[in-house]
């Protein structure tokens, strides 16, 4: 039988530790971790995005962790294997919508068909960490964000909980969550 593949999605505003964390945890179980497309994308493209871009990366997402997850599936285990994603269709939703006020239709069908066994959602109460590709400073619209996102994890079904306080107490909560998991 099969060793069944569990994907725990990061997310939550910039600069709110996601990719440490799943940096973090991936080298606590001793897997992989899908980083966030976007990066990518846009220090290729620069930050002067459309629309259209956000599209663009959200399938570039999408295909990486498609990537990470055929890695995954070539390695011989004894146990299930745990997959970390910094960014899923979610935060390609907020992001949509935040900023040009609209969302693909595309994006939101991936959201219907993706399934994900945890989210974990990132509280914006670390100091903002300045980088080229960050926007959003300020603590009201952080705050925004995040309640945005928590809005979208009430509404759907797959488990998720909230980590905070400094980068090992989001470690702590994000492994005592993950070994929560059933299976």
């Amino acid at each position: 039988m099969e060793p069944s593949l569990r994907k725990i999605v990061i997310l939550g505003p910039e600069s709110t530790g996601k990719s440490t964390l799943c940096e973090q945890l991936a080298a606590h179980y001793q897997t992989l971790w899908c980083p966030e497309y976007a990066r990518e994308y846009l220090l290729k493209h620069g930050t002067n995005y459309s629309f259209e871009d956000l599209l663009n990366i959200a399938k570039g997402q999408l295909q990486l962790e498609d990537s990470y997850t055929a890695q995954l599936s070539q390695r011989p285990t004894v146990s299930g294997q745990l997959l970390f994603i910094d960014t899923d269709m979610y935060v390609m939703k907020v992001w949509c919508e935040f900023v040009f006020n609209d969302c693909h239709r595309w994006i939101l069908d991936r959201i219907a068909e993706r399934r994900y066994d945890l989210y974990l959602l990132c509280r914006p109460d670390l100091p903002w960490v300045k980088d080229e590709l960050r926007e959003y400073p300020d603590e009201a619209t952080r705050l925004r964000l995040y309640h945005y996102y928590r809005e979208l994890l009430m509404q759907q079904d797959t488990p998720w909980v909230e980590v905070s306080g400094s980068y090992d107490q989001r470690l702590q909560q994000a492994i005592a969550a993950v070994d929560r998991l059933p299976g």
